[in-house]
């Protein structure tokens, strides 16, 4: 149901107890701009999604009865983490104090209140169901991790992800491979040759926010991979096996045990999609793995401008344009290629990223977008990067619209699809043609 009016602003006591200002419309921020929003712009607050307090942040919204901007005082500002498959389009607006922490790395989107809801600026990117939280059950997966562990007794990269990523960390893939259904994760990298700012798996101790998980430790194996690999792409329905994870470095500098594992799997089983996230720094390496075997490639990165991608990246021996290879060497296999693009409205939505982009989908022929939101402190973010966001902004609703009215070919979404998806696309994208 469309809103008719703007939702009230929200904020948090020092105890995070969560309250609404019935004086003023709560507002969003673009860039380093705060913005008034549109009835339109809204959906309600997925389910699975969580609310922050944004500690030494006050909210910014505008009197409703004279339409100016106000920092709210009385509290502090919040943010809403949504749950996966919805991208945001304005990030929570606020002013900073002088003294405020660095926030945990997670996305903070504008959230309101209206009519005894939550509602936020968004749109759910992506209809697949396969992490909604009410589809998942802890007993079963419990069960199935201590069987799967006694059939595989010494399996290390088993254990890690029942025990840490499923049990410990709740990751959604993780839980859904013990729950023998659609896409599973394969960490296989303890290396990484990017060095992201945000990364949420190693964070230097000269930085004040933790990151949100532990990386992989150990290198496993092309027959530890084997072992859990080839039951789900047997067993499980819609199967998509993804190596590259967020608990672990860039799983291309293993390519040669990827490689062989892919080999040996696809030896057994032609069932699923074989899939590898990666920084795409190594098309060498991926034109082998496409020879083994591989499907598709998804392909993270912050922007489609090289002094943007490199100042959050701060890549080692590796060129922006290696992204563009690999995508390219895996079209010429015509397997599926998307990009993991990290959405932050005021850089994502700016003219020159959209014309950016726009160049990227032809070089490339990719045939995805995964439009994620960026999981990070927008002020650090910015800062760290030296960037001064642009005056012109289209907004990232709008961004949306007229790439999808250009390129239709390309599929829009959150998650990795499974192999009928990508034949059925891949067929529609050459008809179109």
């Amino acid at each position: 149901m469309k809103l008719k009016q703007i939702p009230n602003l929200v904020y948090a006591d020092a105890d995070g107890n969560i309250f609404d200002s019935p004086a003023l419309w709560m507002s969003g921020r673009s860039g380093n701009d705060f913005v008034s929003l549109s009835p339109d712009d809204f959906i309600e607050l997925p389910e699975g999604s969580d609310l922050y307090h944004l500690e030494g942040r006050r909210p910014i919204g505008f009197e409703k009865e004279t339409g100016e901007p106000k920092v709210f005082k009385e509290g502090f500002a919040v943010g809403a983490q949504m749950a996966p498959a919805h991208t945001m389009f304005y990030i929570a607006a606020y002013e900073k104090e002088k003294d405020a922490p660095t926030l945990p790395l997670f996305a903070y989107t504008a959230v309101g209140w209206l009519d005894g809801k939550f509602y936020v600026p968004a749109v759910r990117i992506d209809k697949d169901i396969r992490q909604e939280p009410a589809g998942f059950d802890r007993q079963m997966i419990e069960r199935n991790v201590a069987e799967m562990l006694k059939e595989f007794p010494g399996n290390r990269l088993l254990e890690h992800i029942g025990n840490n990523c499923a049990l410990t960390y709740n990751c959604p893939a993780a839980r859904n491979h013990f729950m023998h259904r659609w896409e599973a994760p394969v960490p296989t990298s303890p290396a990484c040759n990017s060095n992201c700012i945000g990364c949420i798996s190693f964070q230097p101790t000269t930085e004040t926010i933790p990151s949100t998980q532990d990386r992989l430790t150990f290198k496993p194996t092309p027959q530890e991979i084997i072992e859990y690999g080839i039951p789900h792409l047997q067993n499980a329905p819609t199967p998509v096996l993804s190596f590259g994870q967020g608990c672990e470095g860039e799983p291309l500098l293993m390519w040669e045990v990827i490689r062989d594992a892919i080999k040996e799997i696809r030896s057994k089983t032609n069932k699923g999609s074989i899939n590898i996230n990666s920084n795409g720094s190594m098309p060498n390496a991926v034109e082998e793995l496409c020879k083994a075997g591989l499907n598709s490639i998804r392909v993270s990165l912050n922007s489609v401008r090289e002094n943007i991608y490199n100042a959050y990246y701060l890549p080692n021996n590796y060129k922006f344009d290696a992204l563009k290879e690999s995508i390219k060497v895996i079209r010429k296999h015509n397997g599926w290629a998307s990009i993991n693009y990290f959405v932050f409205p005021g850089v994502t939505d700016e003219v020159e990223e959209y014309e950016a982009l726009r160049k990227f989908i032809r070089e490339t022929d990719l045939t995805m977008i995964q439009w994620r939101n960026f999981n990070i402190d927008p002020d650090w973010y910015l800062r760290k990067i030296k960037y001064t966001p642009s005056e012109k902004v289209i907004g990232v609703k709008k961004m949306l619209e007229l790439i999808h009215e250009e390129f239709p070919h390309i599929m829009f979404g959150y998650f990795n699809p499974p192999m009928n998806i990508i034949k059925e696309k891949l067929i529609q994208k050459s008809q179109a043609l």
